[in-house]
C-alpha cells in the first residue's frame, strides 16, 4: 500500500533538531520506515509547500535535489473537480480547509492510497470524506467514511 505524505510530516522531518518528543520520533521512524519501503507517494503541491518559504538558496537547492528522488504522482483532471466536491461537501458540514488540503484528500480517495499527516483538519475531513488516514506504528489504517 502507498501512502501520501502530507507537508507536515515531512517538515517534521526535516527539521534539524537534537532532540524530538516520543510522539515526535515515531512520525520521523515511520516516514523512515515508509521511505525504506518504498511506500511514499509525493504530489506536485506537497513538493511546493515543502519547497516555498524557504529563504536560504543554499538550503532551498538542496532540499529541491533531495525530494527529486521522488516522482510525482500524477493528478488526473477528476482529482481536482473531487477535491472541490469534498470542499463543498466539508464546508457544508461547517469544516474549513484549504485547496491544497482538498486535492491531497481526493487524491487518496481517488487512487486509493492512505493519507499520513499531523495535520489534526484531517481528522475532521475524515469525517465527512471517504479517506484513510494512515496511523503509525500499528500497521493499521483508520477508515472513516
Amino acid at each position: 500500500m502507498k501512502i501520501l505524505v502530507d507537508t507536515s510530516i515531512w517538515s517534521l522531518a526535516l527539521r534539524r533538531s537534537g532532540t524530538r518528543p516520543m510522539d515526535d520520533q515515531l512520525q520521523v521512524r515511520e516516514l523512515t520506515d515508509l521511505l525504506n519501503d518504498v511506500k511514499v507517494v509525493m504530489i506536485g503541491p506537497i513538493r511546493q509547500e515543502l519547497l516555498s518559504g524557504i529563504s536560504s538558496p543554499v538550503q532551498y537547492d538542496a532540499l529541491k535535489e533531495k525530494l527529486q528522488a521522488f516522482e510525482d504522482l500524477p493528478l488526473p483532471r477528476e482529482y481536482y473537480g473531487r477535491a472541490a466536491e469534498f470542499y463543498n461537501i466539508c464546508r457544508r458540514a461547517g469544516v474549513q480547509g484549504s485547496h491544497a488540503d482538498f486535492l491531497i484528500c481526493a487524491t487518496g480517495a481517488e487512487a486509493g492510497i492512505e493519507i499520513f499527516s499531523l495535520d489534526k483538519d484531517f481528522m475532521l475531513y475524515a469525517k465527512h470524506l471517504p479517506i484513510i488516514l494512515h496511523q503509525p506504528g500499528r500497521g493499521e489504517v483508520f477508515p472513516i467514511a
